[in-house]
């Protein structure tokens, strides 16, 4: 019951007889079931019921939540898709924003970043989470500029905070068991500062969306850095522009340095490394 998403009684009798360890082994090893492919024959059922044009036609979210119900209920590979599910309830995106929520597209894609990495390591999930459009737009990092002085422009700190707060390390430094450490006082002590946030937010600039030719999915890309969502490969990551990226030092936490003279991924990979690396990254997840 935990670990699927509702037993049968086929799948209770083989828990019957292989036992437990057995059952979550096999489960590993299974084959993964992804969303997207079963992304195009939905959509193209719906424009026909519609009526619309293939121009007009935008498989929105309720397709999404079409094919993600009948992934779930009929898929074999139950723990994966019930970690992914968990994982979705922390790494979350939303289908409010219409950019978004107008996309099948992408959220079908990024729920199968979740079901790629559910069983797997965390840092990769975690890069692959940063560079996806979805979150992008979602947390505000898709289009974040560097530093301008002139324009008063800095880069935004949404992603900055939350990736710290929401999907790492959590507010407070943590015990291997999930209780709270505490200082001499009695208080326990915060992981950031706000401080923290602003370095971590030149992390996060540079990034847009990779163009697609409506008339030729096909052509050679023409991204520029500022892409319109709408206007942007929903089911590809990011790409990183390097004139859009925060140059020098940037400090994160506990006396950690990302060199200056470093590409925008290379500052990304140092990061999520960084993050990846801090001791409460075990408690606060398992927690969750």
């Amino acid at each position: 019951a935990q670990a699927s998403f509702g037993p049968t009684y086929a799948t209770i009798e083989e828990v019957r007889n292989i036992g437990y360890d057995a059952w979550i082994d096999a489960q590993l090893d299974m084959p993964i079931s992804y969303l997207m492919p079963t992304l195009s024959p939905l959509a193209e059922f719906q424009r026909q019921e519609s009526g619309e044009s293939v121009e007009d036609f935008v498989a929105d979210f309720r397709t999404f939540r079409s094919i993600w119900f009948h992934t779930i209920l009929t898929a074999p590979d139950q723990l994966r898709h019930r970690m992914a599910y968990s994982l979705s309830q922390i790494l979350v995106v939303s289908d409010v924003p219409e950019e978004i929520g107008e996309s099948g597209l992408a959220l079908s894609s990024y729920y199968d970043v979740l079901v790629k990495h559910s069983l797997g390591n965390f840092r990769d999930l975690l890069i692959d989470v940063t560079m996806h459009p979805a979150m992008g737009f979602y947390l505000s990092h898709y289009n974040n500029p560097k530093t301008d002085t002139v324009l008063r422009i800095r880069p935004d700190e949404n992603y900055a905070r939350e990736i710290m707060q929401l999907f790492t390390i959590g507010l407070y430094e943590l015990n291997l068991d999930g209780t709270p450490k505490l200082d001499g006082n009695g208080e326990r002590i915060p992981t950031y500062d706000n401080n923290d946030i602003k370095e971590f937010a030149k992390i996060f600039t540079g990034l847009s969306g990779q163009a697609i030719d409506e008339e030729d999915p096909d052509a050679e890309d023409e991204s520029v850095y500022g892409q319109f969502v709408e206007d942007a490969r929903l089911d590809l990551p990011m790409r990183m522009f390097e004139e859009q990226h925060e140059p020098g030092l940037k400090y994160l936490l506990n006396g950690y340095i990302v060199p200056d003279g470093q590409t925008g991924m290379q500052d990304i990979d140092d990061a999520i490394d960084h993050l990846f690396n801090h001791p409460n990254v075990g408690p606060f997840l398992s927690r969750l």
